[in-house]
């Protein structure tokens, strides 16, 4: 079962020097968050003064405001109000740049190549009486609430009926922004109260 922890992860500053991002997962993972040689990536960003976003050529975006109520986004010159649990998508080649009327926010990022992957972000309200399954290709970040995570049914099927029951197994507690990495094999289960991200990267077919 992964966890990608928020406290561990380094701010970096925006290609064009208006803000700071920690970037969650990329894919290959070798690649450079500066260079944009990855296919697919996605961060979590800080936005604290109006300006000009970096544009990324061949790629498409997903932001969702996580922390603050509204952004003014403005794309190729139309301006779009992103409220606060809204994903909205639009090309990482356009002209962006952004206002903060009602302050400073923190927004969900997923940036995929154009024509080889499509990414997908929708926000879920978690519960304590049904656990929430994140699948293979699937990215689950904590936004508020309280939540813990633990493997699937399926993967404790595969493990030995008559071995004692080990630490893996046991949820683990989630902190605000932690990301939980879905698997088919160990389908990782979170439930608690709050809301999570779900995040989808799904490979395109040539």
């Amino acid at each position: 079962m992964e966890i990608i922890r928020f406290a561990d992860i380094r701010p970096e500053p925006w290609r064009n020097g208006g803000g700071v991002t920690r970037e969650l997962a990329s894919h290959p993972k070798a690649a450079s968050a500066q260079d944009g040689a990855w296919d697919w990536r996605v961060s979590i960003a800080d936005v604290a003064k109006a300006g000009e976003f970096s544009t990324f050529p061949g790629m498409e975006r997903v932001i969702t405001i996580i922390d603050g109520e509204l952004l003014l986004l403005t794309v190729d010159g139309a301006e779009h109000p992103l409220e606060k649990y809204r994903p909205f998508r639009f090309s990482g080649e356009a002209a962006s740049a952004a206002t903060l009327p009602t302050g400073d926010i923190r927004d969900l990022n997923v940036i995929a190549r154009t024509g080889a992957f499509k990414g997908y972000t929708s926000i879920v309200e978690i519960s304590k009486k049904r656990a929430h399954p994140v699948f293979e290709g699937q990215l689950a970040v904590l936004l508020e609430g309280k939540a813990t995570v633990a493997p699937g049914a399926a993967a404790e099927a595969e493990s030995d009926g008559d071995a004692p029951a080990t630490a893996a197994s046991e949820p683990v507690e989630l902190s605000r922004y932690d990301t939980v990495v879905g698997s088919d094999s160990r389908s990782p289960e979170i439930s608690g109260r709050g809301f999570v991200a779900v995040i989808s990267i799904d490979h395109v077919e040539p």
